[in-house]
Parts: C-alpha cells; sequence; structure tokens
C-alpha cells in the first residue's frame, strides 16, 4: 500500500474494497487501526460511508456487515470487535477525526423512521432537532430526500438501525443474547455518554462547533417548527441547541449524549401511526402542518408527491419487534433510570427558589431526560407490544421492561432518593408521585391490557404463572396502587382549577413546569394550591397529550375493571386447583414407581404410554405455579381490597363447579362440517385444564410410537420379520385362526386375529382412523421389550446352572408358553360356561 501522503483517496477505498473479503474480521481490525493513526481525514473521508455500512450492514439488509448480533462472548473475535467499537476505540477516533473536518454524509429519508419520514415528504420538520435544517428537498418531487448528518450521527445511526434492519441469518442464527456484542456496546455507549458518576469524557479532537451548526434562516417552502413537547424554559441552557464556540466546555460536550439518545429513542421507539406522532408535536409544529395542508388543498395542480402519502394519516407501519429488540430497550430503560436518578440532591426540586442557576448541562440533562425524551414514544411502544404480541411466555422481555420503566425506585441510589431500608417504592414521596401522575397511563392502561391477555393465557404453565405473579407483586408494592389512585382523582378535578393557565389546547406535557413557579412564593395561590394545580395539570396534560382531549378514561379502580380482576380471581383459582391436581398425581405415580418400573411390560392398549406417559410439565414446575398462582392470587386481592368473605366465596363457587365428572367430559364445541370445532369456552376449557379431549391411538397396532421401555432397533427388526412371515403363511394362519374349534381358539391367543372395531373419541380434528382389515398374523414386537429381554435372559442363565444348553433352553422356553396358552385357553373356555 502506498504512502499516504503519495496516495490518492480513491486508492484507498479500492485496495480496501479488494482486500478485505478475503481477511478475517481480526485481520480487518489490525489493519483498520494502521489506517486510521497513519492517514489525514482526507483520505479517511473517502472510506467512512463505506467502512460504517461494511461493519453494521445495510439499511436494506442485503449486507449483513459484521453480524455484531450474532457475535458472542464466545467467539475469537468478540475481544477485537468489541475493542475496535467501544467509545475509546479506534473508530470512535476515527468518527471524531472526521467531525472537526465538517464533513457530512447523506442518509436517504427513505430510511428514517415512518412517521418522521412521512412528517418531512409532507413538508413539514418533526420536533426533534437531529432533523432540523437536514434535509434536501429537490424541486422535482420528494422521493430522492436525503438527510445530511455529521459523522457521529451518521456513525449512531447506523448503530441503532442495526437492531431493527431485517438480516439474512442463517437458519438456526438468530440474535437476542445479553452477551453479544451488540448488546455489550450498547451498553457501553449508554455508560460513556450518559454517565451516573462525573461527566462524559471529552472528545480527543478540539470541536467547537457542536454537532450542528447555528440554524439557519428558515426557507420559504419549508417550515421550520419548534424544538419539542415542552417549553424552552424548562432549561435555563437550552439542550437541543449545540454550542457556539464562545460556549462553556462542558457544554460542549453535552450534544453527544443527546444525539446518542435521541437516535436511540427515534430508531427503536418510532413504530406508532402518523397520526399519532403529529398528536405528540408541538403546537408549532401542529400549525405548521395546518398551513402545509391547507396550502397544498388550495394549489390547483398539486406537486408529485410519493403514493399514498395523502392518506398515511392513520396509517401504521408493519411492525413485530423481536425479542431482541425489546431486550435492548430495557437495557436502555434501565440504565435511563439510573441516570436521572443521579442527579444531585439539590437539583432534584423544581421549585422556583432553586430556578437551577449554577446546574451544569448534564444535571439538567439528567433533570429532563425522561420526561422529554422517553416517556411518551415507550408508552406507545409498549402498548403496540402489548397488542400485538404473540399469547405465550417470550412476552415476558415485553413485561419486564415495562415493569422496569414503572419501578424508578429500583434504579435510585438510596442516599438519593431516600428509599427506606425495607426497599419499599415511597422514599420521597413527591418525587414518585409525580412520576406516576407523568405517566399514568403506562401504569393504568397496560395493566388493563395486561388483564385482557392473563384471562386468555394458560395459567397452569409455569413460565405464564410466573408473570401473573410479577406484575401483581409490582403493583401492590406499598403506596404505589395509593399514588395510582391519586393521580386518577387529580384528573377527575373540575376544570375550574386550571381557569388561571393558559387554554387546554395548548396544553403539553411540561408546559406547566415553571408557570406558577415564576411567582415566586407570592400571588393569589397558597404553596398547597399551587402543588396540587401543577399536579392536575400534569395529569391532564399527559392524558390528553396522547388519548386526545375527548378521550374516555377507564380508571384502574372502577367498577369495570373490577369486575375483570374478578373475572381473573377465578380463572386463577381454577388453574391453581388444576395444577394442584395433577401435581397430586404425578407425585402419587413417582411415588408408586418401583426399582424396575422402567421395564414394565407393553400394555394391551395402544394408547398407554403414548401421551400420557410423560406429563407435559414435570411435577417440580407444577409446585412452582401452585406457588405463583397462590401469591399472585393474594396480590390481587391486596391491590383491589377483595374483602376475604368475598374472595372465599368465589373460591367456593370455583372448588364446587371443578368436581372429576366435568373434568372427563369434552370441552364445549358444536357441530361443524368436519366434525367438532371448539368455541371460545371451550378453547378456555383446554388452555385452563378443566376439560380435554380422550385422544387415542387409532392407527395399525404394529406401527405404534416405539415406547421407552422398548428398543427401537429390535421393534424395527422383529417389524420386519413379523412381515416376511405373515406374508409368507398368511392363508394357513387365516385358516386356523377361523376355526371355532379349542385349535382355532389356541391360535388366536397367539396370533394377531381381527377384532371388533371400537368407536372413535370424539375429537375436534378430522378422524383418521386405520382403515385397514386386521389379518390373523405373527407379532414379534413384545420380544422388543426390555422386561421380556430380562426374562429370556434369566431363563437362559437359570438353564445354564443347570447344565441346559441354548438349544434346550429354547425348547423348554416354548414348551413353557405353548403350555400356559393351553391352560389360560381352557381357563377362558371354562369361565363362558359357567
Amino acid at each position: 500500500m502506498a504512502a499516504p501522503g503519495l496516495q490518492h483517496p480513491g486508492f484507498l477505498l479500492a485496495n480496501l474494497k479488494v482486500d478485505f473479503p478475503n481477511k478475517t474480521v481480526a485481520q480487518r481490525c489490525q489493519d483498520l487501526v494502521k489506517i486510521i493513526e497513519d492517514y489525514h481525514a482526507k483520505e479517511l473521508h473517502a472510506i467512512f460511508s463505506w467502512l460504517v455500512e461494511s461493519i453494521f450492514g445495510s439499511l436494506d439488509g442485503v449486507l449483513g456487515g459484521w453480524n455484531l448480533r450474532l457475535l458472542h462472548s464466545r467467539c475469537s473475535d468478540f475481544a477485537l470487535v468489541v475493542d475496535f467499537l467501544v467509545p475509546g476505540g479506534p473508530m470512535m477516533k476515527l468518527v471524531y477525526k472526521l467531525l472537526a473536518e465538517e464533513y457530512k454524509y447523506e442518509v436517504p429519508v427513505n430510511y428514517l423512521p415512518f412517521p418522521v419520514k412521512t412528517s418531512i415528504q409532507e413538508g413539514v420538520l418533526p420536533d426533534c432537532p437531529l432533523f432540523h435544517n437536514r434535509p434536501h428537498f429537490p424541486m422535482s418531487g420528494m422521493l430522492t430526500l436525503n438527510m445530511a448528518l455529521n459523522p457521529f450521527e451518521f456513525f449512531m445511526f447506523y448503530f441503532a438501525s442495526c437492531l431493527i434492519t431485517p438480516k439474512n441469518f442463517a437458519v438456526g442464527q438468530h440474535g437476542g443474547t445479553s452477551d453479544s456484542a451488540y448488546f455489550v456496546l450498547v451498553d457501553m455507549y449508554l455508560k460513556y455518554f450518559l454517565p451516573t458518576e462525573g461527566s462524559v469524557p471529552p472528545s480527543p479532537f478540539s470541536d467547537n462547533r457542536g454537532s450542528v451548526s447555528a440554524p439557519s434562516p428558515r426557507s420559504t417552502n419549508i417550515s421550520l417548527t419548534g424544538y419539542g413537547l415542552h417549553s424552552p424554559s424548562l432549561l435555563k441552557h437550552h439542550i437541543f441547541h449545540q454550542p457556539s464556540v464562545n460556549a462553556d466546555p462542558a457544554a460542549q460536550e453535552i450534544w453527544r449524549s443527546e444525539t446518542l439518545l435521541q437516535m436511540f429513542v427515534e430508531v427503536w421507539l418510532h413504530h406508532y401511526s402518523l397520526e399519532m406522532y403529529q398528536k405528540l408535536q408541538s403546537p408549532q409544529v401542529k400549525l405548521a402542518l395546518l398551513q402545509y395542508r391547507l396550502s397544498m388543498s388550495s394549489m390547483p395542480c398539486q406537486p408529485h408527491s410519493p403514493p399514498g402519502s395523502g392518506t398515511l394519516h392513520t396509517y401504521q407501519e408493519p411492525f413485530s419487534p423481536s425479542e431482541e429488540h425489546v431486550l435492548v430497550v430495557r437495557l436502555l430503560v434501565k440504565h435511563l433510570h439510573a441516570f436521572s436518578n443521579s442527579l444531585k440532591p439539590e437539583q432534584l426540586s423544581s421549585s422556583p427558589t432553586h430556578s437551577h442557576a449554577h446546574a451544569s448541562p448534564l444535571e439538567e440533562f439528567k433533570r429532563v431526560v425522561l420526561q422529554r425524551f422517553v416517556q411518551q414514544k415507550l408508552f406507545l411502544f409498549l402498548q403496540h407490544c402489548f397488542g400485538h404480541w404473540p399469547l405465550d411466555a417470550s412476552f415476558r422481555a415485553v413485561l419486564e421492561t415495562w415493569l422496569s420503566f414503572i419501578q424508578p425506585w429500583r434504579y435510585a441510589d438510596n442516599k438519593t432518593a431516600n428509599l427506606p431500608a425495607d426497599g419499599g417504592s415511597r422514599g420521597d414521596p413527591e418525587r414518585w408521585e409525580s412520576f406516576v401522575q407523568e405517566n399514568l397511563l403506562v401504569y393504568t392502561k397496560l395493566f388493563q391490557v395486561f388483564l385482557n391477555r392473563a384471562v386468555r393465557m394458560d395459567l397452569v404453565n409455569a413460565k405464564n404463572a410466573l408473570m401473573l405473579f410479577r406484575v401483581a407483586k409490582v403493583f401492590s408494592q406499598p403506596y404505589l396502587a395509593e399514588m395510582i389512585h391519586k393521580a386518577e382523582q387529580l384528573f377527575l378535578e373540575p376544570e375550574m382549577v386550571l381557569h388561571h393557565r393558559q387554554p387546554r389546547s395548548c396544553l403539553t406535557p411540561g408546559q406547566g413546569g415553571g408557570f406558577l413557579s415564576s411567582r415566586q412564593g407570592g400571588g393569589f395561590l397558597s404553596s398547597r394550591q399551587r402543588t396540587l394545580t401543577d399536579a392536575v395539570f400534569r395529569v391532564k396534560s399527559h392524558l390528553y397529550a396522547l388519548e386526545g382531549q375527548d378521550c374516555r378514561y377507564k380508571q384502574m379502580f372502577g367498577s369495570e375493571l373490577r369486575a375483570v380482576v374478578v373475572k381473573l380471581v377465578q380463572i386463577v383459582a381454577r388453574a391453581r386447583q388444576t395444577a394442584k391436581r395433577v401435581s397430586d398425581r404425578s407425585s402419587q405415580a413417582a411415588a408408586s414407581k418401583s426399582f424396575l418400573s422402567w421395564l414394565a411390560a407393553p400394555s394391551s392398549d395402544p394408547n398407554i404410554g403414548l401421551y400420557g406417559g410423560e406429563p407435559e410439565e414435570s411435577s417440580e414446575c407444577l409446585k412452582k405455579t401452585h406457588e405463583f398462582l397462590d401469591k399472585a392470587l393474594e396480590n390481587l386481592c391486596t391491590i383491589f381490597k377483595l374483602n376475604q368473605s368475598q374472595l372465599t366465596q368465589l373460591l367456593a363457587n370455583v372448588a364446587s363447579s371443578q368436581d372429576d365428572d366435568e373434568s372427563k367430559r369434552l370441552p364445549d364445541c358444536t357441530v361443524g362440517e368436519r366434525g367438532l370445532v371448539l368455541t371460545d369456552l371451550g378453547r378456555l376449557q383446554l388452555i385452563n385444564g378443566l376439560r380435554k379431549f380422550d385422544i387415542r391411538y387409532q392407527g395399525d397396532p404394529e406401527l405404534q410410537p416405539i415406547r421407552s421401555y422398548e428398543n427401537a432397533l429390535l421393534v424395527r427388526f422383529l417389524y420386519r420379520m413379523s412381515s416376511l412371515l405373515n406374508t409368507k403363511f398368511e392363508g394357513r394362519m387365516t385358516e386356523l385362526c377361523s376355526r371355532t374349534d379349542f385349535a382355532g381358539r389356541l391360535c388366536r391367543r397367539y396370533l394377531a386375529a381381527p377384532h371388533p372395531d371400537v368407536a372413535p373419541s370424539g375429537s375436534p380434528a378430522s378422524p383418521r382412523i386405520w382403515d385397514g382389515k386386521r389379518r390373523a398374523g405373527v407379532s414379534l414386537r413384545p420380544l422388543a421389550s426390555y422386561r421380556t429381554l430380562l426374562a429370556l435372559g434369566s431363563c437362559y442363565a437359570t438353564g445354564a446352572l443347570f447344565s441346559f444348553g441354548p438349544v434346550a433352553s429354547t425348547l423348554l422356553i416354548l414348551a413353557a408358553v405353548f403350555l400356559h396358552g393351553v391352560a389360560v385357553t381352557l381357563w377362558a373356555d371354562k369361565w363362558k360356561t359357567h
């Protein structure tokens, strides 16, 4: 490779494209470290966009990159890749090197989050400052819009998009574990750029420009809007504005933290309709959007727009988040709680007397990070997951993300949050009550959606029972139900409380934080009245922003939801009894087994051991299920204050309705064209084990599945031997079995003779019964049983003790079997005569 000073920038890119496919990831990292150290920014600028795409993959998913989501700690390249991409590693050094030169890199608008993309295509820039003054709007149509991002933003956009971009993984490969390189890097970036202790380390290169230059004058055809959902008065130094040349050095570094968080939130939590996205905008954005639509509707010839862009207001992007996606979001939520809770105690208060005059930009950022960036979009993300996630145990990832967000006290330092020693949820009542009020729907509406899922889950399954127990345990924490109830009452306060504020049409979350604060203690409202009014304003602005001013709020402790809880309590009681009954049966069966029970002889019933040989869940899992449901039942009664007499009556009704006769009956069905069809009640009965179908094997007895007490090789070999003998002597054996004398009865005992058909049990599936007539023939399959083999071995060993050879022992065994058959046949004839 030529010396850096003599090489054209394009040569470096061409050489890398030729060499990299033939090198391992470790060799690539070593070469890139040397290139970043030796080459100037001009040469590195030519390879940066290609390098980022080769690491994280293309935005359309065609190129997989280095597959960071599949690279686990067990891989040999794991440490090298992580060291190369860490915040202080060579790749970030390259980013800072290019950042100092004001290079820009374009990203097509089509790859932006759907609501942002559609909003930009309508000609209105969204609230997020990442997209301000960035798009290039061509005069002829808007199909080729691009966003100009600086190196740090470009790198973080590709890194965040790597999680949600569909990849063509090989069969059997999937991401999702917490030891993958991607998961580890997300954790490192969060801890580095959003530190809970100290400040963000400065970049190694002097950068007085920040991430964005000063806002340019507004274009005549592009609407530039406000800076977010909150009034700029929330921050003394507006955190969305990038620092200028003469700004505080600490403020020059905080933009990287904001950029990283905004990228993560916009890319990972953007999955909601355009209509909802526009509801979340500031009043300035809504006004600009209205003006744009009025101007478009008044034009006689409207410009070309993307297909369907005029009908996308209620359209929602198809979205099925993966479990890995949800786990990364949970990591983000947990760290943001720790980051926000690391705020210094003197900065916690939002009273006017503090006014945050001496707060650093990082402390200001901690104070508003959740309210300003995360709360609303995370609620919409979780609401989508709750409504669309499959009804299985994988929902645990979504559930734990939700529970992590609604418990900020779990991630607070005891000294800062004044948590009690027992870990209760109310060490700082004002602080946590304020959080509950700002996120009331996250507590109440998602809890109601979870209840609707819970009544349809198989609660006998230990994993599902654990999820119900976790939710009930969290909501039964001391004072949490009281805080939720208080927030609901604040929402139901009369409108006259807000008579002194601005009209409700201008209400947006966070705007009221400093309105009354400017009154500096004096004024016509007392301190208690101001606190109450602020709380009412906080709750109502939160609900109106997400649900609209005409929303019909369903109270968590209202009569309607209480009826659902009573129904859930009944289902839990039934599932608990079912789990206990199955567990008792399993324990009794285990206790009755002898040491040689695995040698049990094959039963004449082909269905024994086929479906009921081994329980679906072990006895230990069923015991845990019973424990989880017991505790969940207790916690639900605590949350909704169900009295003991009411609970006893419910449990008594459930116990009386669950007798053994009912459990043996078929589930509730209707008769369809192809047989029985389960109703909704029947599915509920099946899920909770209240009733079941009597499923029996109805095929050729010789082709039954191999049992655990049989040798598989012998079963297959003896089946072939039986088939050969039956094919050769079928006529003779059929003739013998058809005789009515003693010889015929004796032959039918040893040969597989025809038997009357048995009516099949009801089943919702189409009946597929073996319709071949059973022919007379020999069946050697019993010889494949381990018990039969042990008995034969014992007989030969006993014969050897008495000096009998193998042939003599065989003849004696055959004689004994024949005499046993004769005796049994004579006894059966004698029994019939009596």
